[in-house]
């Protein structure tokens, strides 16, 4: 099963639509909009490079034996110190040829690939993307990329500091993190984008089956309204056993330079083998209020229905509460300092040296990033 959160070794610990052409992270980034100014590009040539390095501190008031916040991407780890990535970027811009390779390490990086196949590919795991562009000259602005590139769905990019909050949303967690294929963009006017993406499947480069995953996307942008909306459709389980049907919608506002909201919708079928199905379905709603230039708060709550246990492993209903509060000391490095709690109706958070349950987990994080670079 690709879902990382369906996996048992790790179901208890925890993963746009079309980007306007640009070749960055897919999802919509409500960080962007929010941002005054970005860090300077830094370039030898016709390269540009960017990066960051981003560390935390989570402290769990469950103090499981397991040192795991469960359903957590990627502030997995429970009352330690911990490395989330370290990364570096190359990118040439498509004219008419172009590429992007993200390189790194650090616990984010091993939870990003958890569900891809350890046959010999493992040199994968250290790549976030690497694809080749071609923009043709008078075509309209139609792009191409082949290569590993992230998904097109969600709200949030996989780098910290492109977010509001620090931990991911439950929808984050639950979705496909990248795809290895093809995928073409297209602006049909000033404000209106669509896209097309033929891939191997769900957080895979090599693929568990014969068959392909295709995912249709669009972007409307207009003024303070973006609506961006992505499907993905094909088998995800080997032997072709049924087709996985996955829905994820994101509407962003943005009134103006210190408030930003975004509303986040998923639903997701996965069709079975002999009739029947598995299905969940999540709405995530965040905001960011920026009350000067070094300081914002970020609040999000999230309800995410699991109703035959195929992402979690259990039948249940999970809500999210968070709250950020962003210092930015200067431009290229922040702190966020987060409380966050998860519950559930049925017990399943680990509680304790003695391994039992519990129907909720809270807790407090202090996290560190580095940047440089737009870091997209």
């Amino acid at each position: 099963m690709t879902f990382r959160l369906s996996l048992s070794a790790i179901a208890a610990a925890l993963a746009l639509a079309v980007s306007g052409m640009a070749q960055t992270q897919q999802a919509p980034d409500p960080q962007a909009a929010a941002a005054s100014t970005e860090p300077p590009s830094w370039s030898v040539g016709p390269i540009d490079f960017s990066g960051l390095i981003d560390g935390y501190y989570s402290l769990n008031f469950n103090h499981p034996e397991s040192r795991t916040n469960n359903l957590r991407n990627f502030d997995a780890r429970a009352n330690q110190f911990s490395l989330n990535m370290a990364k570096l970027t190359m990118e040439h811009t498509a004219d008419p040829v172009g590429f992007r390779v993200d390189l790194g390490f650090g616990r984010a990086f091993e939870l990003f690939h958890f569900a891809e196949p350890k046959d010999g590919i493992d040199v994968m795991r250290n790549v976030m993307q690497a694809y080749v562009s071609l923009k043709p000259p008078k075509a309209g602005g139609l792009q191409l990329d082949f290569g590993k590139f992230v998904t097109s769905a969600g709200a949030e990019p996989t780098e910290t500091h492109l977010n509001w909050n620090y931990s991911r949303s439950l929808i984050y967690a639950n979705g496909p993190y990248y795809h290895f294929g093809a995928r073409a963009t297209m602006p049909l006017n000033s404000h209106f984008s669509v896209g097309a993406q033929l891939v191997n499947g769900w957080n895979t480069v090599e693929d568990i089956n014969s068959g392909k995953t295709v995912g249709l996307t669009t972007a409307l942008t207009s003024g303070m309204v973006s609506w961006y909306n992505n499907y993905y459709v094909g088998p995800e389980k080997a032997g072709l056993e049924g087709n996985r049907h996955f829905y994820d919608g994101v509407l962003l506002l943005t009134p103006s330079s210190r408030a930003n909201f975004y509303v986040n919708f998923d639903y997701g079928v996965d069709k079975l083998k002999g009739g029947g199905k598995s299905s969940w379905i999540a709405v995530a709603g965040a905001a960011r209020i920026a009350l000067n230039d070094w300081f914002a708060l970020s609040p999000r709550v999230e309800h995410y229905y699991d109703r035959t246990g195929f992402i979690t492993g259990t039948k249940q209903k999970i809500k999210e509460f968070t709250m950020t509060g962003e210092f930015k000391m200067k431009e290229g490095f922040l702190t966020r300092l987060e409380y966050r709690r998860d519950w559930s109706d049925v017990p399943f958070f680990d509680r304790g040296a003695l391994g039992g349950l519990h129907k909720n987990q809270d807790t407090l994080l202090v996290g560190f990033v580095a940047y440089f670079g737009p870091g997209r």
